[in-house]
């Protein structure tokens, strides 16, 4: 137990695999922050701020985080942390949040044991204020990347695609529900439009919207500019439903954009959707997913849809032009997504069954590489840091990463 302030403490426990700190001002949670796995003594994961989160779905993300790393070959440990804060209270509010829990896990920044990034709630503006409250200045590349949840969203399309091509069906006459309209939900309504699906429902945390006729993305995404979470209230052209019931329809595609375990053992067999393509981590429990499998159903391994965020947002830090980064995903992550559902087809198994050991794998051989560096793995780790501070120029770092990611990944 660590006393940050009078009132405030950091308070940890491990059960031999995770590490979970747990901040708590006048005997109240206010945030988490779980270490899943470190490289090196670091790990990283997105900062998010949502009024009601705790310790399991913590948990649940962190070791997403492990996964999407090993899945990608980047050498960085899993965690992820939570502020409990409205994200739509009050700029005030929010730093009054941020200031508490970046205080109180100052050891953690500080040190880099765990690194923050954008989350749900949270923005570059968020985490940049937590990093100053806790003594940190960020370097004059870092946290510069604003296109994290397009990106997310092109994973996630990616995804969808090569699942509507295994199952021969036509994008264009798929029918679409996204659970979630925010950042991820919004990129990801706009490029199934632009391929010509229809997106018949969506949902925010102040219920869901349905058309079966399909609803109009430009109109949406408008509305959710203008008003956030409230555009279910404003948008006409649509019948109300529970978010719940969204997840219900008879659409054939469904993309989970919002919190963790929202397809579960109570409501899978009601589950009516072709295949199920994750923006969000975790939306499916293991329980769900297996019903789901015996069902027919084609669920897609969260973290490898969702990769998204964290590929374009390394990618973009490496000076890398979005319309390249665009063009890798499509390529890159829609090769391996093939592959991926072709050996669950040979072998008759989910997807996850094969994901979650290959993603495994991937990352302990990077964790030993880690442990073990040579001479051109110190050389690299110091041209790095030249470049967050900005010595050495963008373009030519571009120039030379695409070739580096490709490698990554194979």
């Amino acid at each position: 137990m660590r006393g940050i302030k009078e009132t405030t403490e950091l308070l940890y426990k491990t059960d031999g695999t995770q590490l979970v700190y747990t901040v708590v001002q006048r005997s109240k949670v206010i945030g988490y922050v779980v270490i899943d796995s470190t490289i090196q003594g670091r790990s990283c994961g997105g900062l998010r701020m949502l009024p009601d989160i705790d310790e399991e779905e913590m948990r649940l993300l962190a070791h997403t985080m492990t996964l999407k790393y090993g899945f990608l070959g980047l050498p960085h440990g899993g965690a992820k942390a939570g502020v409990l804060c409205d994200p739509e209270a009050p700029q005030e509010k929010r730093r009054q949040c941020l200031a508490t829990f970046g205080r109180a896990i100052a050891p953690l920044l500080l040190n880099r044991v765990y690194t923050p990034g954008t989350d749900m709630g949270t923005d570059n503006e968020d985490i940049s204020y937590i990093l100053k409250v806790a003594g940190i200045k960020p370097k004059r590349r870092e946290l510069q990347g604003t296109q994290s949840g397009y990106y997310t969203a092109l994973t996630v399309f990616t995804g969808a695609k090569q699942a509507a091509r295994h199952l021969n069906m036509s994008m264009s006459k798929c029918t679409v529900a996204i659970e979630g309209f925010g950042s991820v939900g919004e990129s990801l309504g706009q490029l199934f439009a632009d391929a010509n699906a229809r997106v018949v429902a969506i949902s925010t945390s102040r219920g869901a919207i349905f058309n079966p006729k399909g609803l109009d993305m430009n109109e949406l995404i408008k509305l959710a500019t203008e008003v956030g979470s409230r555009v279910i209230d404003h948008y006409k052209e649509a019948e109300r439903l529970d978010s719940s019931s969204l997840l219900e329809l008879p659409v054939d595609l469904l993309c989970p954009c919002a919190r963790h375990n929202s397809i579960h053992a109570d409501n899978a067999d009601r589950v009516k959707a072709r295949i199920i393509c994750p923006g969000a981590n975790n939306p499916i429990t293991q329980e769900a997913e297996h019903i789901l499998f015996k069902r027919g159903m084609l669920c897609l391994p969260d973290f490898i849809t969702n990769c998204g965020g964290v590929l374009g947002g390394t990618m973009e830090f490496a000076s890398i032009q979005r319309a390249r980064i665009e063009a890798f995903i499509d390529h890159q992550i829609g090769a391996r997504v093939d592959w991926l559902l072709s050996e669950a087809a040979r072998q008759s198994v989910l997807p996850s069954d094969i994901a979650k050991p290959y993603a495994m794998n991937r990352f302990d051989r990077i964790r030993r590489d880690a442990d073990h560096s040579t001479l051109f793995g110190r050389l690299f780790q110091a041209g790095l840091e030249l470049y967050r501070h900005g010595w050495i120029p963008g373009n030519l770092v571009a120039s030379l990463s695409l070739p580096y990611f490709k490698r990554l990944l194979t």
